[in-house]
Order: C-alpha cells, then structure tokens, then sequence
C-alpha cells in the first residue's frame, strides 16, 4: 500500500520541478544587447532546481526501497505465520480423526460388552433356576432317603418310564444342561425313582444296571442327546442328530452304587428330545445284586 501512494507522490514532485525550471528558464531570458553582461555572471537558479529535483527523486526512491522491504521481510512473517497455522490446523484435524476412531472403537466394544453381559445376565438366571430347583430335590432326596431307612434294606428294585406322562412333543432345547423327568411310570418296584424329580435314588448298596433311549425327531439345528448321571457326574451319553424324519439313541451303564447315591438323566444343552405315546424316549434300571 506504501509502495503504491508512493509513486503519484514521485510523479507530482517531478511535474512541479519541471514546471519550475520551464518558468525560470523564461524568466532568465534577457536583451540581446545584455547577453554580453550575462555571460560574465554565474550559472542560473536552473541547474540549482534541476539537482534539489534529482535528490528529492532520490530520497523518495529510498524511501520507497525502504517500504518495498519492510513490505517483503512482513510478507514472508505472514507467509511463515499462515503456513504455522496451516500445519497446526492439519495436525488438529488429524488428531480429532484419532479420537473419533477410538470413539468409534470403544462404542463398538462397549456394546460387545453389552451383548456379553446380557448372555452372562441369561446363564446366571438359568443356573440361579437350576440351583433352586436342585435345592427343591434335594429336600426331597433327602425325605426319600430316610423313608426308605425306615423301610430297612429293599432287595428288589426296578423302575421303567418315559419321557411325556401323555400327548406327544418335544423337550427343549434350553441353554443350559437341564434334569429330564420321565413321568409316565411303568414299573416302580421297591419306589427307588421318584417320577416329580426324576431322581433314582439306591436304596441298598449293590450293582444296579441302567438304561436310556432318546427320540430324536428331524431338525436341522438341534440334535437330540441326553447323558446318564450320577451324583453330579457324567458317565455316559446318548446322541442323535437327525436333519429329517425320526431316529433314536440309546446307551446304558451297570454302576456300583452306596445307599443314597442318586442317578437320573440330564438333557444336553442346545437339544430336542422327541415322545409321544408310543414312548420313544425311556429311562429304566434295577438292581443286578447287593454287596
């Protein structure tokens, strides 16, 4: 901008200059009969004008030089300045892009946890019904047991039952290992299984021999399968997978059983078991003999 009102400036003082040299050049005009005394005196006021012209040309040109650098070294601030703040904004720019990355990824697994902990929430309420339930049986076991004390020593015992007391259709599947309780009782010599709980509970200390049979009736995402267990632990399992149409499997174990020891069936998690009143699915044992 200085540089710029500089130059009128520059202009108008050689105008004015000029202007004053042309009028005193006239005004230095003489006679021709006074030339002869003229030519002895000093030199005009023109060459005086003409040189303070030159030096004030000169001064406003350095002048100018001046503002022209200052201008230059206050450019290249404000060029080194920007390109600072350009550089910074960027480096922003790219940190807010991280932090909405994280964001974005801790919403994810947040809700990851979520789904997580809703499942936990689902096998925690499915156990806490469990552990009621085996709490309700063993009160039962226990009263069974000493009913059957009372009774002194059962020599014989034998039990067959199936799965649906009546109608036909299908157990499960649960998310969890669930009891089965086979309540349509056929025999029930000395009263050893209980058809409420489906626990057999041995009245006499013997080898008593067991068998299972699963219906498994056609499903493409659950199998059917069922384990025989005793006091809490797997012994042995019955399992069918059949995508279509109707199958079975069975299984069957002699065990070495104390007064009190309790043996029932426990459907496996995820699985179908098909009945009807043909009885397909059964549960039956009896002892082989004391010892």
């Amino acid at each position: 901008m200085e540089t710029t009102a500089c130059f009128p400036l520059l202009l108008l003082i050689c105008s004015l200059s000029t202007a004053q040299l042309q009028t005193e050049s006239d005004n230095d005009i003489i006679p021709q009969g006074k030339q002869t005394e003229s030519q002895g005196r000093e030199p005009t006021n023109a060459s005086h004008h003409q040189q303070t012209c030159t030096q004030d040309i000169n001064a406003v040109l350095r002048e100018m030089s001046a503002a022209l650098g200052e201008q230059r070294v206050e450019t290249r601030h404000l060029q080194r300045e920007n390109e600072a703040k350009l550089r910074e904004l960027e480096m922003q720019k790219t940190e807010v892009d991280k932090l909405k990355q994280q964001l974005q990824a801790q919403a994810a697994k947040l809700e990851m946890q979520k789904t997580e902990a809703d499942k936990l929430k689902q096998q925690l309420q499915a156990q806490a019904a469990e552990l009621i339930s085996m709490r309700a049986r063993t009160n039962v076991t226990e009263n069974q047991v000493e009913a059957l004390k009372r009774d002194g020593e059962v020599k014989q015992v034998a039990f067959s039952a199936s799965l649906l007391a009546s109608g036909s259709g299908t157990v499960g599947p649960f998310n969890t290992h669930t009891t089965l309780v086979f309540r349509y009782v056929v025999t029930n010599i000395g009263n050893a299984y209980n058809p409420n709980t489906g626990f057999f509970i041995a009245p006499v200390r013997g080898a008593y021999h067991f068998e299972l049979y699963i219906g498994a009736h056609g499903s493409a995402s659950h199998a059917s399968g069922a384990v025989l267990v005793k006091n809490g632990e797997h012994i042995f399992i019955a399992w069918e997978h059949q995508t279509s149409g109707y199958g079975s499997s069975a299984n069957g174990a002699t065990l070495l059983l104390e007064v009190g020891d309790v043996v029932f069936l426990r459907q496996w998690v995820n699985t179908r078991i098909f009945d009807n009143e043909n009885h397909h699915s059964t549960f039956s044992g009896h002892l082989l003999f004391t010892i």
